[in-house]
């Protein structure tokens, strides 16, 4: 069903028919704060999701974005394992001018007041120190600085799960998971983008980096030994691997048609604009898509090893399951002859349902 900033009146509707259970608006004159909290399944267990401040165009783009994230996190920890719920917090702002200590501590207590339905982490636009002020004020969040008793900076898994769904699609492309001499280009190099870019070169992948911020393109390519590409030329370098980490819907029916690789496969969440449509395209074209909320599940797993106390091994073990996990998307979509985010969307629903009817003897 689609959103526009003219039919309020549809909100309850969108919600019904994307399965969600609560939305909050949170709003605050007195710290700024304008911030949605979305809810969308917890069956498996209380939401967890990450908090993101964004320069929205409009309160319709935020509330959109909150809607897609949260349930792209219920079915990121089904496919994952993970007894844990999906959800999301959005706040409308410009995280380096607007943000400071009073509105992410008033967002803690609107968090609080959920009594533990949703528990948050770092995102887009929040770190760690953020997520030290939330917790003065609830304990519903992971993510805080290891000095805290916290997984601190969850972005390196995340990296490692990213790797891994690469590696995965490799295999199944071209036989062998070996990366050495294969070619990627990284779109958007924030702390998951580079994380990824240092394990690419570690594999000893030909790496391209590309993002809105020059400097740190300069930066980050003089590092890693890394190629830089202006942002506006990626779809021009052909290269066997497209890794999008920066803001979803990169892919779509004007990006497709430019696409030169053999492999989608990086961090941004939604990067698909429309699931249905874009996902046969790509499945047409031949190109195969590691579903992104298959292969981002690493920071999500970092916060959930937090939670359940798990050990730093632990965790990699769990990261390193999304290999199989991307393995076995990527069979059903062969087998059944339907898109991978199809493929995806059937395993993690059918954990879902499962799991929803143990709980229904209760």
């Amino acid at each position: 069903m689609p959103l526009t900033d003219n039919t309020p009146s549809s909100i309850f509707d969108l919600l019904q028919a994307l399965g969600h259970q609560k939305v909050v608006f949170c709003n605050d004159p007195d710290t700024g704060l304008k911030a949605i909290i979305a809810v969308h399944d917890t069956t498996l267990g209380p939401a967890l999701g990450g908090t993101r401040m964004w320069t929205y165009k409009s309160e319709t783009d935020a509330l959109r974005d909150v809607l897609r994230l949260s349930k792209s996190m219920t079915y990121k920890a089904s496919v994952s394992g993970l007894n844990i719920g999906g959800g999301s917090a959005v706040i409308m702002g410009d995280p380096r001018r607007d943000k400071t200590e009073a509105m992410m501590r008033k967002l803690g207590r609107f968090i609080k007041n959920l009594n533990g339905e949703f528990i948050t982490a770092e995102d887009m636009g929040t770190n760690t120190r953020d997520m030290e002020y939330i917790r003065m004020e609830t304990e519903h969040v992971t993510g805080v600085p290891e000095t805290m008793g916290g997984s601190g900076d969850p972005t390196p898994i995340a990296a490692r799960g990213v790797l891994m769904g690469i590696k995965a699609s490799v295999k199944e492309l071209f036989g062998a998971d070996t990366l050495v001499g294969r070619s990627v280009i990284v779109q958007g190099i924030g702390h998951v983008g580079e994380n990824l870019v240092k394990l690419l070169r570690e594999e000893s992948a030909k790496v391209y980096v590309s993002d809105i911020n020059e400097e740190r393109v300069v930066q980050v390519s003089k590092k890693y030994g890394a190629q830089p590409v202006a942002n506006n030329t990626i779809f021009d370098i052909n290269a066997e691997i497209y890794a999008p980490c920066a803001l979803g819907a990169t892919v779509n029916s004007r990006t497709i048609g430019k696409l030169k690789c053999a492999i989608i496969a990086g961090s941004a969440n939604n990067q698909l604009e429309d699931e249905n449509i874009h996902g046969r395209m790509l499945l047409d074209k031949g190109i195969l898509y590691a579903p992104d909320y298959v292969i981002n599940a690493g920071g999500l797993i970092n916060c959930y090893s937090e939670l359940m106390g798990f050990s730093k091994k632990r965790t990699l073990q769990l990261t390193e399951n999304i290999y199989n996990a991307t393995r076995n998307v990527l069979k059903l979509s062969k087998a059944e002859n339907i898109s991978t985010i199809e493929a995806a969307n059937k395993i993690a629903e059918k954990r879902i349902a499962d799991i929803r009817k143990i709980k229904s003897s209760y």
